[in-house]
């Protein structure tokens, strides 16, 4: 990690698998983050730590923007209300326990520090080295990992990826239903063509069949 920062790291990490997760509604693309207040399942206290938290683990930087303006922690909180449905409670318990582990050690709410304080801590709850969080807090970092990711790297009709934001950061030009031997040369990169799947009719057919067979 010292030689890497942790959106490299990620990016070498993610691969098409890994960006795979559970269809909620899809925000407007026009959306970066969800206001105060304005969260479906968590809190705006939770909300709020949650936000904190995506910004640290895949931050903006000079290269560009990172999980929180790509919604990470809207698809989250979109999520506890459906496919992520049985993480509600380790969602509820751990933020609050991160909260009150900030506050022991920093005296302010996690949201509230500074992002160098704010690193500290993270890496403290996924080295399972925050005696004030309780048990279970890598555990806890490990859930909000891959749960950013999704939020990051999947496609926006899961509720994140903002404005293809984790597929500009990945390089990735797009979904192809069908790939012509001009785009797989190996001299140039393929034009950029990012779209959702569920805007081609074959994906979003798909998709309603099985929604009216739930």
């Amino acid at each position: 990690m010292a030689e890497l920062s942790r959106r490299e790291m990620l990016k070498r990490v993610v691969v098409a698998g890994a960006a795979a997760s559970l269809p909620v509604a899809r925000p407007s693309m026009a959306a970066v983050q969800t206001p105060a207040g304005m969260f479906e399942t968590l809190t705006t206290g939770e909300g709020a730590t949650l936000q904190a938290v995506v910004a640290r683990l895949i931050p903006s930087d000079e290269r560009g923007p990172g999980a929180l303006e790509a919604g990470a922690a809207t698809y989250i909180d979109r999520a506890l209300a459906g496919p992520l449905a049985g993480s509600r409670e380790a969602y509820r318990a751990g933020l609050a326990a991160l909260d009150r582990y900030a506050r022991s050690a920093k005296g302010e709410r996690f949201a509230a520090l500074e992002a160098a304080d704010q690193e500290v801590l993270l890496r403290n709850v996924e080295a399972n080295a925050a005696p004030e969080f309780g048990p279970g807090a890598a555990g806890f970092f490990n859930l909000l990992l891959t749960h950013t990711i999704q939020g990051t790297f999947s496609d926006p009709a899961h509720g994140g990826n903002v404005d293809f934001i984790g597929w500009r950061m990945l390089g990735y030009p797009g979904v192809r239903t069908v790939v012509t031997p001009d785009l797989q040369r190996i001299d140039r990169l393929p034009p950029a063509r990012q779209v959702s799947a569920y805007d081609f009719p074959a994906f979003s057919a798909a998709r309603e069949r099985r929604t009216r067979g739930r």
